[in-house]
């Protein structure tokens, strides 16, 4: 340890030398590198938590800049994984930092959170959020959770001691097409920044003993009118009882395979004058689009599919590949012998491609 690095923090009463050999000594896994990622990252990071690691297995975009602020331009196209290793490297170079260039799954979970003590979750799904959890009730791990929804924020702590769980205040996981996403209601680019700092912050408690941790506690925020609220809420036994991972925590059937395309492939489809069904807002429609896509948004897809002709293939587009999926689903429930391909990673993989 740097003698003169962390001055500030060990010459803080209630935390000093010992609280920041409790920090070196600590192993954190930070479960996504977006944006609550990012300030977790760097705050653990720049405050000297001995091993770090970073799951994700994404790229950066141009349109996670105003809000992942640990990147850059030349940043864009590139693992957020090694592009954040680099950045976190340059920063201090005394952490370890270990990368997984993947997303969690049932059959990496417990092998990968077993080498840490404590897990942020800072991912944006709930399938990852329900899988983080059951992990770590089996696996008797603390983790960190913070969610977003448009101006506001959540964080709270599960599993801390015997403490309640994620399922014990979301005891069943919400259907997929009542889930908001960032790409279609947008966000705020500092109200991450504002959560993962949250987060980042009950991190360092539990891991140096500090302060009261939000356990059995969840935290609000709204940034519109700088409130804070905290609800508590109870353990549920029954949820202490988890001995092994369900085989898989998609929305999905796994075994209705959804056909894809990679967005580098979006050119040669407008070349071929394709079929491009846009599921995406009017407004994000507006805003940008394929000159020979059509627009049907997602809400109104069922509505309108008389628009798209079913005896050619369909291929569909949005943002970043996740409504997509959700408008194949949808689409081959009615048309079961249509062929139709989910376009990965959408319009920010492809203009990441072609920037």
């Amino acid at each position: 340890m740097k003698k003169n690095r962390y001055i500030r923090q060990t010459t803080l009463k209630g935390f000093g030398v010992e609280g920041q050999q409790k920090l070196a000594a600590a192993k954190v896994l930070v479960v996504g590198a977006g944006g609550l990622g990012v300030p977790v990252l760097s705050y653990l990071n720049a405050m000297g938590v001995g091993k770090i690691g970073v799951m994700d297995n994404d790229t950066v975009s141009i349109a996670n800049l105003h809000r992942q602020v640990l990147y850059g331009q030349g940043d864009v196209g590139e693992s957020k994984v090694i592009a954040a290793l680099e950045k976190l490297k340059e920063q201090n170079n005394d952490s370890n930092i270990v990368v997984y260039n993947t997303f969690l799954e049932p059959k990496n979970a417990l092998a990968i959170i077993a080498d840490y003590d404590l897990v942020v979750d800072t991912s944006d799904n709930f399938p990852t959020r329900y899988l983080v959890n059951d992990a770590c009730v089996i696996l008797n791990k603390p983790f960190v959770y913070g969610a977003l929804h448009g101006y506001e924020g959540q964080v709270s702590v599960f599993n801390y001691k015997g403490g309640p769980t994620y399922r014990c205040l979301f005891p069943n996981m919400p259907k997929e097409h009542e889930v908001p996403n960032c790409n279609e209601h947008g966000v705020l680019g500092i109200i991450p920044g504002i959560i993962g700092n949250l987060q980042a912050l009950e991190a360092i408690k539990v891991i140096a003993g500090i302060g009261e941790v939000l356990s059995g506690r969840l935290l609000l925020f709204n940034g519109l009118d700088q409130s804070y609220q905290k609800i508590n809420f109870k353990q549920q036994p029954e949820n202490l009882e988890i001995v092994a991972l369900q085989e898989y925590y998609e929305w999905h059937d796994p075994c209705a395979v959804i056909q894809t395309v990679t967005a580098d492939k979006i050119q040669s489809l407008m070349t071929e004058n394709a079929q491009i069904i846009d599921v995406r807002t009017a407004e994000e429609f507006e805003n940008y689009h394929l000159s020979n896509a059509i627009h049907i948004p997602l809400d109104s897809l069922e509505n309108s599919s008389g628009k798209i002709n079913f005896s050619i293939p369909v291929y569909i587009l949005c943002q970043s590949g996740k409504r997509s999926e959700i408008a194949v689903k949808q689409l081959r429930e009615k048309h079961p012998e249509s062929t139709l391909f989910s376009i990965l990673g959408g319009l920010n993989q492809y203009l990441a491609t072609c920037s």
